[in-house]
């Protein structure tokens, strides 16, 4: 029983830490919390979760590096859909601050936004296909129970977080003028062209 705790408490801490750690996710779901709401950041985080537990069979299956060239084709690729993503977000800023108080489900997708800021990370196939795998592979040591803890500890962790991102944000909605929501929006366009291109660059 102790040893189920401890993985659900590492699984918690881990995934806390990593999830405070400004990136693409971050940005990603500050923007579309300003266009849908607080639910915007348990749909993020969904996306995010769907691939995580894709990872999680990889690695369960013996899946658990990847070559230079690998992480070179997912920082070049990844990066540039980031830069694209944060063109259109900060394209979108001026229309969207005009209409700020209306909730266009239409103008965003968060599920596929969580899944794609995600893969297009290369720092996170290389988080879980470290430090991620080993984890998961010592909770498989002890019993399945034991990797369904922790990875409920680290969604827990997720999910958690980026709900109070997106509930803050959509609330500070109502004391934006449009002025400053349309910054805001900019402001997550260009850290995301920033990330998209610091990762093109690393490669």
């Amino acid at each position: 029983m102790f040893e189920l705790l401890e993985m659900l408490g590492i699984g918690f801490i881990l995934g806390l830490t990593g999830a405070l750690v400004p990136g693409p996710m971050l940005f990603v779901t500050i923007d579309t919390s300003l266009k849908r709401g607080w639910k915007a950041g348990p749909e993020v985080f969904v996306g995010h979760a769907i691939l995580e537990f894709l990872v999680c069979l990889l690695i369960i299956y013996g899946i658990t590096s990847v070559s230079d060239s690998t992480v070179m084709a997912i920082s070049i690729l990844g990066g540039a859909t980031l830069v694209i993503f944060g063109l259109m977000t900060m394209r979108g800023a001026k229309g969207a601050a005009d209409s700020m108080h209306e909730h266009n489900k239409s103008t965003s997708k968060p599920v596929l936004a969580g899944i794609v800021t995600s893969a297009s990370n290369p720092y996170f196939w290389i988080w879980w296909l470290a430090a991620g795998s080993a984890l998961v592979l010592r909770g498989m040591e002890i019993g399945l129970i034991a990797a369904v803890m922790f990875m409920a500890g680290h969604w827990l962790a997720d999910l958690g977080y980026f709900t109070v991102v997106s509930t803050s944000f959509s609330k500070g909605k109502k004391l934006m003028s449009p002025k400053v929501y349309e910054r805001v929006l900019l402001s997550c366009g260009l850290f995301l062209v920033l990330f998209g291109s610091w990762f093109i660059l690393g490669a």
